[in-house]
């Protein structure tokens, strides 16, 4: 460390207590320590140093160095903002949004989020999308949201570009336009965002924007599928019984079914029990059918409840009442799932 950092800091020179709490805060040039790093943000803080500030609040929001105390995390956040520090007023503004350490106030949110978004700042500007595409705290207003999504986006925000999609693809605050919405969700599923994955699969399964392509679709689901998006495994899975831009493979299907199934998709619980009931990608089980039907039916699918009743009435009373029992269990997460 450099001896002359520390005298600095010493001598009461805030920039100099700032940058050696960050030294202690991220373990450059010396052990990692929080609470040395508290220290030293607060020094610089009690000067006015807004950086300090902002980064004395992380500590207090994450509880690290000192004891977690959200409110006092809002302080000092509000103390940087109003020196038009754009991480603080957006940190702030995400309090307000959603009531951590001050009472929930949209407009207090908005607000934040404006003012630091005016600066450039692309999560402020995603999250005034937010804002006005729901009607938090503005008049609900699509074309700004739309507006603010737009400029975070052409910033390499992943979820304002995927976002923005979303309103090319629904036509809301934007005319629709397919082939935009395709661009956007493209360029969020390079980086790796699931949602912007699924969507940009779901394009290439209908042909709406690019040309119709169920193996590329394919692809685009896969990704999100194995990061645990459960409509991507819901549709991997289809395109996987149907034999759509991959062969045809009930036992692949039935793996991505179940994935989704254990995340409570109805749809996915209510294909499982078929499989299971008449042998397809794996052994014929009647009574695991009629579980998974309970559970569909319980799901809100209304093809679980026809084929739930319809079963019922082919098992008998012990069988129906293992799947009861299992259903009971794995609804309150005592089953192995």
């Amino acid at each position: 460390m450099d001896k002359t950092l520390l005298e600095r800091a010493q001598t009461g020179d805030a920039e100099a207590q700032y940058n050696l709490g960050k030294a202690c805060n991220e373990g450059r040039d010396l052990a990692q320590d929080y609470k040395e790093a508290a220290r030293w943000y607060r020094l610089a803080a009690d000067q006015g140093h807004a950086d300090a500030q902002d980064l004395l609040a992380a500590l207090y929001y994450n509880g690290l160095g000192v004891e977690q105390d959200i409110a006092e995390a809002a302080k000092w956040l509000r103390l940087a903002a109003e020196q038009a520090h754009a991480h603080a007023q957006t940190s702030l503004a995400y309090l307000y949004n959603y009531g951590q350490g001050v009472k929930q106030d949209f407009s207090e949110a908005a607000k934040w989020y404006h003012l630091a978004a005016e600066q450039g700042y692309a999560d402020a500007q995603h999250n005034l999308g937010m804002l006005y595409e729901d009607g938090l705290g503005v008049s609900q207003d699509p074309q700004e949201a739309a507006k603010w999504y737009r400029l975070a986006a052409n910033q390499g925000h992943v979820h304002a570009q995927n976002n923005l999609g979303v309103l090319f693809k629904n036509g809301l605050g934007v005319e629709l336009d397919h082939k935009q919405a395709a661009n956007w969700f493209q360029l969020a599923a390079e980086q790796g965002l699931p949602v912007a994955q699924f969507n940009l699969g779901r394009l290439y399964s209908t042909g709406q924007g690019v040309e119709q392509n169920k193996t590329e679709a394919a692809n685009w689901f896969r990704l999100a599928a194995d990061q645990g998006h459960v409509e991507a495994q819901y549709h991997l899975g289809s395109l996987y019984a149907m034999g759509e831009g991959m062969a045809q493979d009930n036992r692949e299907a039935f793996r991505c079914w179940r994935l989704a199934a254990e995340q409570g998709h109805a749809d996915a619980q209510n294909n499982l029990g078929v499989m299971c009931e008449h042998g397809l990608g794996m052994e014929q089980n009647k009574e695991e059918a009629y579980f998974w039907y309970l559970l569909a039916a319980a799901g809100g699918s209304e093809q679980g409840v026809g084929n739930r009743d319809t079963l019922r009435r082919e098992l008998k009373k012990a069988q129906r009442k293992r799947a009861e029992e299992r259903v009971l269990a794995w609804r309150s997460g005592k089953m192995a799932r």
